[in-house]
């Protein structure tokens, strides 16, 4: 179900001082101390800014456009090409992969990627995903997304964005970005700002007005952006949306001010669909890359000519698009040609490995009550039955029907390995976990039963394995079967024994054979939840959670999947559940179920989903993902849900995921960072130390603007370190998190994560984790002063496994 808007009643709720922050916060818009010399500041020809590794692609770029007279300019600025000078780019979604396109990879989303904690892992999914772009000859490829960042868990977008923390989705963009331009693309970050939500987009007339506070945009959105510029950003997509009352793609303040000026951003601002509504309020206010409609040559033309629009800006929209060209070396090693939809150029390579090694590293064990014979890791060679349509294969494959303006439904009948829209993966196939489990039982001698749909009904009638099933499944029968009821996977009313194992075409011919229907006993038992499910020694009930690009989610949890997990388990004392979803998914009608023995959650995870999922329950991987966001109990529980209408206020402030939790003192059901493993840890003491004490004694940065803000603040400031200790009996990876209580000067939450660590640790050995801290991490936005500023006082240093679960502090006063 969907919520009205709980932004207003939300921010009442808060504790005093935190409440006044954040109402003010609400109303200290990020113009309030604009002014016209950021316009002047935010050309590239203007020597504020140190371009540092950019410098060379400027002095090239440069040249190229001193060049050209106003015609060809016009024709780069909207995406043509100039006869032996410029070939134009050739620009391709998507996130997880080459939108759209045969012999790719699929690969995982965002929102699994970032469950890794591994920042390594971004830098090499995103390298090869440029890699595939490149050889089909895309070099403009519109990559990692941290806008959504993660304001409600309601959003349609978020299995492609990282994580509502703005720290760990800023380092895993940095990485992302790094890696695919390292690739030789050029990596766009995707949407800037404040595209928290795809209801009223633009797309259907109506567009909403995102209206956050300065400190808010500052701390939360526009913190990874800044991550992704110094990593060498070349391009960004500006939004659909409006910003405090002004279209994102043509807003001075959120362009030119903030993105240019104050962040440094070298490359040229590119607009989503219908971003650009005008000529030159987009061309003065920070667009670089428009459309022929409104930049055309005698539109261009005229307003140099008036002075509406002056020649030093329209070298500058033209410099930066083709600066990200050099960047990436083009110049050098130029794409080929694009390839036809349907060729293969063996771009794949052995990225399914890489796959498969990302999407079993980010899974994440929420739940686990190990025993003889139940919890997880599975026992080799026992009677397993699986349960649910995300099991198993769909009635079509591999893909997901193409659409940008919504999914079907709130789940998929199938197994779910990609979302909606333009962040969809093209998987050439999938590997589903009832085919990963079939080998993996194959192998060691088990048994496997299943029904792979989610609202199956017992009918002593039903074809085999099938039943009338009222979900849908797979639909007219696989393998045999063209009946028309919809049984699963079979589904025909013909009486058994029907037409044999493979059915047959009649309404009456059994969907899929009822050779051995109705024995009562052994494996010819009654085909039912209930009877599969006290027939095995483990249960394992997948669910899923689909949504993306073009509408946002309509619920967080699904009654049909859940009443699916109860039946089970009513049934059977070993049930394990396995999640798939784009956002936070409720699970309290079954959770404290003590039948319910684990519960394993992941994002989504790409064309080897199967294996990566099979390789954790068999263990023959240990799980070491931990959420990305927190889990609650209730809807309620969250700061803001979608909002309805065309002024959306963000009166929580800074206040989201695990910060509003703590504020509200809400208990989630899973803490944001937590993650169990098949062994244990011990954390040693804690011990923090100033490394630039010069530095923390002045309040402001004072170095030159850089790529990413102020150079200064990304220089380490502050280390702390502690020891983690194997205390298990398997070998396994820990993530160490930090997390900051700072001074109440910098009106911050309790505390907030500001460094991880990933460690492997084998049985019975200790590691050394070290955390350096930026001075960015421990500095706040000053909005009177429109700095990062450095508050003087006690700072708290807190290292554990999740926000609640932590093993250690030290202090340190600055």
């Amino acid at each position: 179900m969907r919520f009205t808007d709980l932004t207003l009643l939300a921010a009442a709720a808060l504790p005093g001082g935190a409440l006044a922050a954040a109402h003010a916060n609400a109303h200290a818009h990020a113009h309030t101390n604009a002014n016209t010399s950021s316009s002047a500041s935010a050309l590239l020809s203007s020597g504020t800014l140190n371009l540092g590794a950019y410098q060379s692609a400027y002095f090239k770029a440069k040249e190229l456009v001193s060049g050209l007279n106003t015609t060809e300019k016009v024709s780069i600025i909207t995406g043509g090409s100039v006869d032996e000078v410029w070939d134009a780019l050739q620009s391709k979604d998507g996130m997880s992969g080459v939108n759209m396109a045969y012999y790719v990879s699929s690969f995982p989303l965002g929102n699994a990627l970032a469950m890794t904690w591994n920042a390594s892992r971004a830098y090499d999914q995103f390298l090869a995903t440029g890699k595939e772009f490149y050889g089909l000859g895309y070099n403009l490829v519109n990559g990692p997304e941290p806008g959504p960042l993660g304001r409600t868990p309601w959003g349609g977008r978020a299995a492609e964005a990282f994580s509502p923390d703005p720290y760990l989705s800023g380092i895993f963009m940095g990485q992302s970005i790094a890696g695919q331009n390292a690739a030789g693309v050029i990596s766009v970050g995707r949407h800037f700002i404040l595209n928290e939500q795809e209801t009223n987009r633009g797309m259907s007339g109506t567009t909403y007005s995102s209206v956050a506070g300065d400190k808010a945009t500052h701390e939360l959105y526009a913190w990874p952006f800044a991550d992704g510029v110094h990593a060498g950003m070349g391009a960004i997509m500006c939004a659909m949306n409006d910003v405090n009352g002004t279209t994102a793609c043509e807003n001075k303040h959120t362009l030119t001010d903030l993105l240019k000026a104050e962040l440094g951003f070298p490359g040229m601002v590119m607009p989503d669909v219908g971003g650009q509504k005008s000529s030159f309020g987009s061309a003065n206010n920070g667009l670089d890359y428009g459309s022929s409609q409104y930049w055309s040559d005698s539109i261009i033309e005229a307003g140099l000519r008036n002075g509406t629009l002056t020649k030093a800006k329209l070298d500058d929209i033209a410099i930066r698009n083709v600066i990200g060209y050099f960047y990436v070396g083009l110049d050098k090693n130029p794409a080929p040609s694009v390839a036809d939809t349907t060729a293969n150029r063996h771009v794949m390579k052995d990225h399914k490995k890489l796959i498969r090694d990302v999407a079993t590293e980010s899974l994440v064990l929420l739940k686990n009550t190990p025993g003889e014979n139940v919890g997880l890791p599975l026992t080799e060679g026992n009677s397993i039955a699986i349960f649910g349509a995300h099991a198993g294969f769909p009635l079509a494959g591999p893909n997901l029907e193409f659409s940008v303006m919504g999914s079907s439904g709130d789940t998929f009948q199938g197994h779910l390995t990609s979302p909606t829209g333009s962040g969809a993966g093209s998987a050439s196939y999938v590997i589903t976990p009832q085919l990963a489990m079939t080998l993996r039982q194959r192998e060691d001698g088990g048994m496997l039963w299943w029904i792979t749909n989610d609202t199956y009904t017992e009918s002593s009638s039903s074809g085999f394995p099938g039943g009338s099933g009222t979900g849908g499944g797979m639909g007219g029968g696989m393998p045999g079967g063209n009946s028309s009821s919809g049984g699963f996977p079979g589904g025909g009313f013909g009486s058994a024994p029907g037409g044999g194992m493979d059915g047959g075409d009649g309404m009456g011919g059994g969907g899929g054979g009822g050779g051995m229907a109705g024995l009562g006993s052994g494996t010819g038992v009654t085909h039912s939840y209930a009877n599969y499910a006290s027939s095995s020694d483990a249960c394992v009930v997948f669910l899923n959670a689909l949504a993306g690009e073009g509408a946002d989610r309509n619920e967080l949890f699904n009654d049909d999947q859940d009443t699916m997990v109860t039946t089970v388990a009513e049934n059977c004392n070993n049930t394990i559940v396995v999640i798939n979803t784009v956002g936070p998914r409720l699970m309290e009608s079954w959770i404290e179920n003590d039948n319910v023995t684990a519960v394993l959650y992941g994002g989504l995870l790409g064309q080897e989903s199967g294996f990566a999922i099979s390789d954790v329950l068999y263990g023959d991987a240990n799980p070491s993902g931990k959420l990305t966001h927190t889990i609650g109990k209730n809807a309620s529980d969250y700061p803001a849900s979608i909002c309805e209408t065309t002024e959306c206020d963000f009166t929580e402030g800074v206040y989201i995921d695990y910060r509003w939790f703590k504020a509200k003192n809400t208990t989630p059901r899973y803490d944001f960072g937590h993650g169990l493993s098949y062994t244990t840890f011990k954390y040693g003491s804690v011990q923090a130390k100033a490394t630039a004490p010069k530095a923390l004694a002045t309040r402001y940065p004072s170095g030159p603007r850089a790529l990413g803000g102020t150079k200064d603040l990304f220089d380490e400031v502050v280390k702390v370190t502690t020891k983690i200790s194997n205390t298990g009996k398997r070998d396994g990876a820990e993530v160490a998190q930090l997390y900051v209580s700072f001074p109440a000067e910098a009106a911050q939450p309790a505390r907030i994560l500001r460094g991880f660590e990933k460690v492997h640790v084998p049985v019975g050995k200790e590691v050394d984790v070290t955390f350096s801290l930026r001075r960015r991490d421990l500095s706040y936005w000053d909005v009177a002063a429109q700095k990062w500023a450095i508050a003087k006082g006690e700072y708290k240093f807190s290292v554990g496994a999740s926000y609640s679960d932590l093993r250690g502090s030290a202090t340190l006063e600055i």
